[in-house]
């Protein structure tokens, strides 16, 4: 009996595992979707930048033109009015931050 009960146990094991991995992967957060934007105004003082923009999914915001906080404070170095990019939003602290950017082409 014990014996059974060993291999019952022995066997058992590579499935659960194999559902404890394939579980924890599928909650993993997805990054939010890029979305067009274009640069309308950089203000560095208020570590903040307009950006004229789609339908950001993410935040629940339609397209507007809004100020938005950013995750990096350098983006505002490099970043020129008139850019096109394609941006994350998310909200943080009760602002709508921009968490990552890209170029567009």
């Amino acid at each position: 009996m014990r014996l059974i009960l060993s291999l019952l146990v022995a066997l058992s094991l590579p499935v659960y595992a194999q559902h404890e991995h394939s579980a924890h992967h599928s909650t993993a957060p997805q990054p939010a979707a890029l979305t067009e934007g274009v640069v309308k105004k950089i203000d560095k003082s208020a570590g903040e930048i307009v950006i004229q923009h789609g339908q950001l999914d993410s935040i629940a915001m339609p397209p507007m033109t809004m100020a938005f906080g950013v995750a990096e404070p350098s983006w505002l170095n490099k970043l020129k009015v008139g850019d096109k990019i394609r941006f994350a939003a998310e909200m943080k602290g009760g602002n709508a931050i921009v968490s990552r950017y890209e170029m567009s082409k």
